[in-house]
């Protein structure tokens, strides 16, 4: 059974840091496409920072709003994936949720990060 675990949320002043971690369980091979999503109250899920390896490269995409502030990741003996959060702003409040591609698509249960003063 595929698990997903996030951990690391919590509240934080604007201008402050955070770091997630994903921590999966439960494969039997390297997954080679992941990221970190966002979704807040009535709005779409979003994407916060993906990344996918293939045989020529390995790339790391990041949505425009956290662009030069995150920073994806990973320690493939441990099956984890991390996002550092930096310079936070109140607009990054939202449920963190990170997600692995590997034969099907597994989501973890998400982690609450709350920006404010």
């Amino acid at each position: 059974q595929v698990q997903l675990v996030e951990s690391g949320g919590g509240l934080v002043q604007p201008g402050g840091s955070l770091r997630l971690s994903c921590a999966v369980s439960g494969i039997t091979s390297s997954f080679t496409v992941g990221g970190w999503y966002r979704q807040t109250p009535g709005k779409q899920r979003e994407l916060v920072a993906t990344f996918t390896d293939t045989n020529i490269n390995n790339s790391i995409h990041y949505g425009d709003s956290v662009r030069g502030r995150f920073t994806l990741s990973r320690d493939t003996a441990k099956n984890t994936i991390y996002l550092q959060m930096n310079n936070l702003k109140s607009d990054d409040t939202a449920v963190y949720y990170c997600k692995i591609r590997w034969i099907l698509e597994y989501w973890g249960q998400g982690t609450q990060v709350t920006v404010s003063s």
